[in-house]
């Protein structure tokens, strides 16, 4: 039985907040905090060490973090839709254009196959709309920085029934549509934290701090009474708002998402039929915890390493700077001027030769020996290599040939291939709880394509595919692990040895790198030559 008290949902969402507090040896709160400050490089935080010698940071975290967060993020998805249980043959004929086939089908009785896999298709390039205006990319990059740093990224699609969208049907404006949004691990609480399948969690809720005028608007438009009203007036400025989000069976006898909206003495938004199939919540954990929702950093086991590495270059450092700067030990009795570090100061000293040369010493600082600077770079590269960020991986290494530097490379980013692969399958969460969406909000609108045709609408109706189960797979290109100039020298060698012709070399080129070069193929291409 699904509870929809508020006294009742506060106490699972202070159940949750128990539970993560056991997470690990610090709990999920705090542990993320400290793996926050150390990633962003606030690393001496709590250590009471004073400001009067440097205290160095040598932030080899980030550089991990950095390095394998943008390897992941290093490749262009495609998202491919397809209908379950319809099959597309190896021949499908795409020679003619979508927008030609589009516009042929009647949409008239049971959708055929033809029609089902052109709207596939049109759904692969209305998912790049999508993406486009919801700023996915950046979304993804945010969520994906959240999971190595706390262990577990979340995005939240939810719709926005104000929105514009800037089309038309028969005259009339349609609002409304989807966004997406980057949730902290800290506010978001799932009912069985045990289940790593989100779909199959008995509720989750959503945590958030919202105005208190925001909050009594949307009470009094879902009809709250005066006392409802006066409950949350009382509170302060801001709310803290429990989101719920449950499954159950409609009155057609088909599971869907239901939601309420409760603060802790009042309900905000009564129980409601979202009429989504699917949890709007994509979930990607950086390193998997066996049998737990919640994801793992590496942060955490890397921590050791950065304080050891920094207080031994801080070490290292101050032994520096004590052998070239040492203290001075003056006699007061036969020096009675001021002592400054100005080069060539002159120093009356009074008494004898013994009392001069007894005037000042200085204290020789203990030295560091060389192996303590050897140490130093052995922990730091061996904490490097054993994250996978080695000196190939980062790019510091150099070889003989751009072969031998790819073959390197590549052997040096497969140990994040899991990682890869989790995030892939991110990826397809998010288009298929897109999906969902169309089928169950967009009722009937056009949808825009841009594609080789150019920019385009068709009538989509989605009472007409609601019924539909559909698959999505991220298909994925990943980018050349070259650099400008790598590329650019690999270029001239294949112009060179006659592979290519001066238009494709030019046509290839970095973007921006040389100006005006349709004109330079235009006069330099020979006639007749392609």
């Amino acid at each position: 039985m699904i509870n929809l008290n508020p006294a009742g949902i506060f106490e699972e969402y202070r159940k949750g907040i128990n539970f993560k507090n056991k997470i690990g040896e610090k709990g999920l709160y705090d542990q993320s905090d400290i793996n926050e400050r150390f990633f962003r490089g606030d690393q001496w935080y709590g250590a009471n060490c004073g400001n009067k010698r440097p205290l160095v940071r040598h932030n080899v975290i980030k550089r991990i973090g950095e390095y394998k967060l943008s390897q992941i993020l290093d490749f262009s998805p495609e998202l491919k839709y397809s209908v379950d249980g319809i099959s597309k043959p190896n021949n499908f004929n795409t020679a003619t254009s979508l927008k030609k086939r589009m516009s042929g089908f009647k949409y008239l009785g049971t959708p055929g196959n033809d029609e089902l896999n052109a709207l596939s298709e049109a759904l692969d390039k209305y998912a790049l709309v999508t993406a486009k205006r919801v700023n996915l990319q950046n979304i993804c990059a945010k969520a994906l920085k959240n999971a190595y740093i706390s262990g577990t990224g979340i995005i939240y699609t939810y719709w926005d029934s104000d929105l514009p969208t800037g089309i038309n049907v028969k005259s009339l404006p349609v609002k409304g549509d989807i966004k997406c949004e980057v949730l902290s691990v800290k506010n978001v609480y799932f009912g069985n934290p045990y289940e790593q399948e989100t779909q199959n969690q008995p509720y989750i809720i959503i945590a958030s701090i919202r105005d208190k005028d925001d909050v009594l608007e949307e009470a009094k438009k879902y009809g709250a009474d005066k006392y409802t009203l006066n409950n949350i007036g009382s509170s302060d400025r801001k709310i803290l708002v429990i989101t719920k989000l449950f499954k159950e069976k409609d009155e057609l006898g088909n599971e869907t998402v239901y939601c309420t909206k409760v603060t802790e003495k009042a309900v905000i938004r009564p129980k409601f039929n979202t009429k989504l199939r699917k949890y709007p919540l994509a979930v990607f954990r950086f390193e998997e915890r066996n049998n737990l929702i919640y994801g793992d950093s590496e942060i955490t086991y890397l921590i050791p390493n950065q304080i050891a590495i920094n207080r031994m270059v801080t070490a290292n450092v101050w032994s520096a700077v004590s052998m070239g700067m040492p203290m001075m030990v003056v006699n007061g009795d036969t020096v009675t001027t001021d002592i400054t570090n100005d080069p060539g100061q002159i120093i009356k000293v009074f008494g004898t030769n013994e009392d001069i040369n007894g005037a000042i010493k200085y204290i020789t600082p203990p030295d560091t020996t060389s192996d303590f600077g050897n140490a130093v770079n052995m922990l730091i590269d061996n904490t490097l290599s054993q994250a996978g960020a080695n000196e190939v991986a980062l790019g510091d290494s150099r070889a003989d040939n751009m072969s031998a530097l790819s073959i390197m490379r590549n052997a040096a980013i497969l140990p994040l291939n899991l990682a890869k692969n989790r995030y892939f399958n991110f990826i397809e969460e998010i288009a298929l709880i897109w999906a969902d969406f169309w089928m169950t909000q967009y009722g009937k609108r056009k949808i825009k394509i841009c594609d080789e045709s150019g920019t385009w609408y068709f009538l989509f109706d989605a009472n007409r595919y609601k019924d539909l189960c559909f698959i999505c797979s991220a298909e994925t290109y990943n980018k050349p692990q070259f650099s400008a100039n790598e590329g650019i020298s690999l270029l001239t060698s294949l112009l060179e040895k006659g592979i290519i012709t001066k238009k494709e070399y030019f046509e290839r080129l970095p973007e921006g790198l040389i100006k005006d070069t349709e004109k330079l193929i235009t006069e330099e291409t020979p006639k007749g030559e392609p």
